[in-house]
């Protein structure tokens, strides 16, 4: 087997390496044989006559080839091997050795260039050699002058021939095609295997003859002809076979849409296919060009760059069957000279208009896709803002509700703008516009990372927080957002303010986005009437809770039939353990669904007209039980919610303290604790009613802090001797920076004030430890105790922690390690606190 190729440069190193250790190894054997034919003169069968004839029956071999196209690399099945055999029976080895030289090198010398002609004679000396060194194992017993032995010593002598043939050009066919050995091995091996038993057959026949009558000789000659030509035929079919085979599985790998994936598969393909040095592919649409080899691509960018592979270029325009359609070039660069055959040139065409096409469907697609990305993207977006639209929002939010697990809270805020018909009525709609988009644009510069910011049509927004510690910070965010809207806005040189209000609602348990998205809009009407910048979601307050208009009207009964009662949760001082109060919790206790949630009920309490009434009934079962306690020993104060209704009544300050006096408790034994109102903190009849209680000496509490925006300026209206931190913000400080901040601010805000803080919901030790360890003296939660009766907690007082009455948690410290200091007045008269502090 021998091998040429036109598709790599015949200076490639590796190819000069291996072309170099065959010849000095073939130098080698050539001077072995030398010597030896110097003194063995060639046997009597013609004498030199005997010599010539087998050099020029080497030549024949060598000239009459069956070619095998693999790749661009043509590998010729000769018969070089078939006139050594033969020369070996009837001639002295060395001076095969010799004849098989010099018939290759006439043979080549004119029709391949140095490199192939110089690999030729090695090579084929190398396989004369060897299979002159089977003939010297041999010895005498060569040729064998039985059939059976001649058969079995020629087979042998012939495959090592054959092997040895592979062996050596099988590497280098390799190296200059660019493929695997193996892979090289086993392409056509069928056909070689083939090959290799006719021409056995063939020298086996020629000794046979030679032995019976030389004349017989001359019908040798047309017999190997007809087997040249026949097997020569096999070959062809079976290469052309492959070749299409080839580019068949070519055509199909560009059957791809997209256009990335078209360019790289025929770079490398077409590489592969033609044994090109580089493939370079020139768009028209884009000026865009790519190039690269078998392996990779090596450059993707505009048209104009030189590349590095000089030689000969084979350019194809990549054009339909009809040649209307131009898309570009494919062009195929060789570092030598080519010169591509027919049938390749005929590939070439089909393969360019297999890429055309491809190229075409490809660009197709993405234009398809690009209008489909638009009207996806228009339908799910503002065409104003460019902000999501509400199908968007709905979309994604049930996504993200779908599939949350541990990923924090996740709330939703409604902003709407305040007066914005006004706009629009006094400067126009495109001014109107004009203050849509700068709205739109300073929510989305104040989001977070991960938030959703909607316009839900008209001057309604909406803003999707997802990931939050703890539902209070949806609160915070909110007042980061609306706050961004009081600059005023630019609009032509005229400045102007816009005002907004804004609903927050956390994810609810079920009903999806559509029942957030309602919570929020609940939360976002309250804002408006209440005349506050922001309100958070509070089921107590949604009048589309069928269930509580239901129990609604329950209400007279349940007040008359005293079904309202009244447990209670203590609040402990952390470092000490010991009970300094407790908070009365309103429960109704229904005859057909139990206890119900104050959350259900207190609204409609309150939208009645029997808010007096309950309030009476609450505040005379919490005193009763302060009275109680304090009869067993236990002198605690009681704290009671208030109605921000009830303190638009004149009349309730005279109500709590006749109270007062009725069960025979100071007022300090009292505390009364508010919720964030701004709107209440406004009015007069407000302060004079706070004012006269606190002048009375019942003590007043701030509850929910720093959940509401207003915690601020309330405390600059109201009185207060104590804040109560929100359990959302206790829950969440291990986990949440902002959290922890919340409780950090107010813990210094109480102290500059001279107010106490207590911290609720508090669950774990580690949670009571941390807020000590910041200052915070008290707390309550279900570390300590869930809300009980009366009765019972007075149980629990008795019992105590670890044998010590009035204790509910052993203390943190030993009872010297934390200084009392002295009691001192609040600033203007506020009154006198007790401050505990960590030693």
């Amino acid at each position: 087997m021998s091998g040429t190729t036109n598709r790599r440069q015949d200076a490639d190193p590796r190819l000069l390496t291996l072309v170099s250790v065959a010849m000095a190894a073939a130098s080698v054997v050539a001077i072995i044989a030398l010597s030896a034919a110097l003194r063995t003169p060639p046997r009597s069968v013609g004498g030199a006559a005997t010599i010539v004839a087998i050099a020029l029956m080497t030549a024949l071999g060598a000239v009459v080839k069956a070619p095998v196209r693999i790749r661009s690399t043509t590998l010729a099945i000769a018969w070089v091997e078939t006139a050594i055999v033969i020369g070996l029976a009837v001639a002295p080895a060395p001076w095969v050795i010799l004849a098989t030289g010099a018939g290759v090198a006439c043979a080549s010398v004119t029709r391949l260039p140095p490199i192939k002609t110089v690999f030729g004679v090695a090579k084929h000396t190398l396989v004369a050699g060897g299979a002159a060194a089977i003939i010297v194992l041999l010895g005498d017993r060569w040729p064998a002058p039985d059939l059976w032995g001649l058969v079995v010593q020629l087979g042998f002598v012939y495959v090592v021939a054959a092997l040895l043939d592979d062996v050596l050009a099988i590497p280098v066919i390799a190296v200059a095609s660019g493929t695997r050995p193996w892979d090289q091995f086993r392409a056509d091996l069928d056909l070689r295997l083939a090959g290799i038993g006719v021409r056995y057959l063939v020298a086996l026949a020629t000794l046979l003859i030679l032995r019976a009558d030389p004349l017989m000789l001359l019908a040798v000659p047309p017999l190997v002809l007809s087997l040249h030509l026949a097997y020569s035929t096999r070959v062809r079919g079976r290469t052309e076979q492959q070749a299409w085979q080839r580019l068949a599985r070519t055509t199909d790998a560009l059957n791809v849409v997209d256009l990335d994936k078209v360019l790289t598969t025929a770079v490398t393909q077409a590489a592969e296919l033609f044994s090109a040095d580089e493939v370079e592919i020139e768009l028209r649409d884009g000026g865009r060009t790519v190039r690269g080899g078998a392996v990779a691509i090596t450059y993707d960018g505009p048209a104009g760059q030189p590349t590095s592979v000089d030689g000969t270029v084979v350019p194809a325009a990549l054009e339909g069957h009809d040649r209307t359609v131009d898309v570009g070039v494919l062009r195929l660069r060789f570092r030598g000279p080519v010169e591509l055959s027919e049938r390749e040139r005929y590939t070439l065409r089909t393969f360019a208009s297999a890429l055309c096409t491809a190229v075409r469907n490809a660009q197709a697609y993405a234009e398809l896709a690009r209008v489909a990305d638009e009207h996806a993207y228009a339908a799910a977006h503002d065409a104003l803002t460019g902000l999501a639209n509400r199908r968007h929002l709905l979309d994604r939010g049930s996504e993200h509700l779908g599939t949350r697990h541990a990923d924090g809270v996740t709330a939703l805020v409604l902003i709407d703008l305040n007066h914005f018909k006004e706009v629009n009525d006094t400067l126009g709609h495109a001014a109107g516009d004009q203050v849509l988009a700068q709205v739109a644009e300073r929510l989305r510069d104040a989001a977070q990372e991960g938030d959703l910011v909607a316009r839900l049509g008209g001057d309604e927004f909406a803003v999707l927080l997802r990931g939050l510690p703890a539902p209070a910070v949806a609160a915070h965010r909110a007042e980061t957002l609306l706050a961004t809207l009081h600059e005023p806005f630019d609009l032509d040189g005229m400045r102007i303010s816009v005002e907004a209000s804004g609903g927050i609602a956390a994810a609810p348990a079920t009903g999806g986005m559509p029942e957030l998205l309602r919570r929020a809009d609940v939360a976002m009407y309250q804002a408006k009437r209440a005349g506050q910048r922001t309100s958070t979601y509070a089921p107590n307050r949604d009048t589309a809770d069928l269930g509580r208009l239901t129990l609604g009207g329950e209400l007279p009964r349940a007040v008359a039939d005293h079904e309202f009662t009244v447990n209670f949760q203590p609040i402990v001082d952390l470092g000490s353990g010991r009970v300094t109060g407790a908070e009365a919790l309103a429960r109704w206790h229904h005859p057909t669904h139990g206890m119900i949630d104050p959350l259900r009920f207190l609204e409609a309490v309150e939208r009645s007209g029997l808010l007096p009434a309950f309030a009476e009934a609450i505040l005379d079962q919490a005193l009763i039980a302060a009275g109680s306690w304090r009869d067993a020993g236990f002198d605690v104060p009681v704290a009671v919610n208030v109605s921000p209704r009830s303190l638009l009544d004149a009349r309730f300050p005279g109500s709590v303290l006749a109270r007062l006096r009725a069960h025979d408790l100071p007022p300090d034994r009292l505390v009364l604790e508010l919720t964030e109102t701004l709107t209440l903190s406004q009015l007069d009849v407000v302060d004079r009613v706070l004012s006269r209680l606190r002048d009375e000496g019942v003590r007043l509490a701030l509850d929910d802090f720093g959940t509401g925006y207003s915690s601020l300026s309330l405390l600059s209206r109201i009185p207060v001797h104590e804040l109560k931190i929100d359990r959302s913000f206790v829950t969440a400080m291990e986990s949440s920076a902002e959290a922890a901040a919340v409780i950090r601010s107010t813990l210094d805000l109480g102290r500059s004030l001279g107010l106490d803080v207590v911290a609720e919901g508090v669950e774990s030790e580690p949670q009571r430890r941390a807020l000590w360890e910041l200052g915070c003296a008290a707390g309550q939660g279900h570390l300590f105790a869930r809300p009980m009766p009366a009765g019972t907690l007075l149980a629990a007082f008795r019992r105590g922690s670890g044998g010590s009455p009035g204790t509910l948690a052993p203390p943190l410290h030993d009872a010297g390690a934390v200084i009392r200091l002295a009691p001192g007045r609040r600033q203007a008269g506020r009154g006198r606190t007790d401050r505990h502090l960590p030693a």
